[in-house]
């Protein structure tokens, strides 16, 4: 299948979510299928037609359960994307691959996780890591809050780059949580100051610059684009996709590499924008993935919006709020909205060209969805 046939073929219907709070007492399946439920009702879909699903391999609901418990009918297409947050929009992808060629008619992607209330992974720096990452990883370097440190680190030795900079990110994430009422740090202002004094975590980075730990779920529906135009809510097209793994990477300690700074966003880029009828002076808005602050000037770079070492600078001036250079994040994203891998990005864009943000970018048409940067990734550009 070429991208153009993929091409505007396939469109988002619907998109549902369960709230968003540091402790949920329902099950991680239980907030699967209600989220999934949702946005087939947005869409207004039967949940009998659903004959496709994607999610991630770090999905604990599968797909057979996620099926029986909402009723969906014969399942005809099932796919899992890996890398933690670097799959949420790949999820899309496959599912946007199978309706254009004819292997389902309606898919569901979702996401469900009780990372709030759940156990804490990265607690035990003793664990022992799998091969052969136990013979490449630097000894001791289990948290992505420490391996994103030293990329930061290196980030602002050889480009100049300032925490300045990294509060410029965390702040326009949380003055749109804070329009926001869904979001956890809704009501809940950021200062300069409140950021420079917050305690660390793993120098450089501080608490602001990390994601916050959620329960919740999200999903949303794929459906041919002709299916789309006579569904319940206006189509977000699904315009161009892509998935990157650079040559002899290594995940989220790609330090070995003559270039470190030069990640999976820069090889998913060149796919994307090869396939898509604009590039990246015409994106409108992004929902670029944020679990730590420094992923985002870095991929600022990597998706064409600024030179290289330039992503810092890029910040400046207001330039992620609403009316700057480019609104970012307009729900709140994972580090002042919701941490659920990156899908509530994907929603917020759908919200965004739906014209029905809580941040809403004025004539807003098309949208950059970014994952996780520092790990195999995926993209995708949606339009109205």
């Amino acid at each position: 299948m070429t991208g153009g046939r993929l091409k505007d073929a396939a469109a988002i219907a619907g998109i549902g979510q369960t709230r968003f709070a540091r402790h949920l007492p329902e099950s991680e399946k239980t907030l699967a299928c209600r989220a999934v439920l949702a946005a087939l009702a947005d869409a207004g879909i039967a949940p009998a037609e659903v004959d496709a699903f994607a999610s991630y391999t770090m999905e604990e609901t599968d797909e057979v359960e996620v099926a029986k418990a909402i009723g969906a009918g014969d399942v005809t297409f099932f796919a899992k994307a890996g890398y933690g947050g670097g799959g949420s929009c790949a999820t899309v992808a496959h599912l946007a691959a199978a309706v254009a060629t004819g292997q389902a008619h309606v898919g569901v992607a979702w996401r469900s996780r009780k990372r709030g209330s759940g156990p804490r992974p990265w607690t035990n720096t003793r664990a022992q890591l799998p091969t052969p990452a136990q013979w490449t990883r630097p000894y001791g370097l289990l948290r992505p809050a420490d391996e994103i440190g030293m990329l930061a680190r290196r980030y602002m030795h050889e480009y100049g780059a300032t925490r300045d900079h990294f509060f410029n990110v965390a702040l326009a994430c949380r003055n749109r949580a804070n329009q926001n009422p869904d979001a956890v740090m809704h009501d809940r202002p950021l200062t300069r100051e409140m950021y420079m004094t917050s305690r660390w975590i793993s120098e450089p980075l501080c608490l602001f610059d990390n994601c916050l730990e959620t329960d919740g779920a999200l999903a949303c529906v794929v459906v041919p684009a002709e299916r789309a135009r006579d569904c319940r809510r206006p189509p977000v097209y699904i315009h161009s996709v892509a998935q990157g793994l650079p040559a002899q990477h290594h995940g989220m300690v790609n330090y070995w590499n003559d270039d470190p700074l030069t990640g999976p966003a820069w090889t998913a880029a060149r796919h994307l924008w090869k396939q898509a009828d604009f590039g990246p002076q015409d994106v409108d808005v992004a929902q670029i993935y944020d679990a730590f602050t420094p992923l985002v000037p870095l991929s600022l770079e990597g998706y064409g919006f600024c030179g290289r070492g330039e992503g810092g600078a890029f910040t400046e001036g207001g330039a992620l709020e609403t009316g700057g250079r480019l609104p970012l994040n307009t729900g709140g994203g994972g580090l002042s909205e919701a941490y659920v891998h990156g899908f509530n990005l994907i929603t917020e864009g759908v919200k965004q060209l739906r014209g029905t943000s809580t941040a809403q970018v004025p004539g807003a048409r098309t949208c950059l969805v970014t994952a996780g940067e520092g790990v195999p990734t995926s993209a995708l550009l949606l339009r109205s």
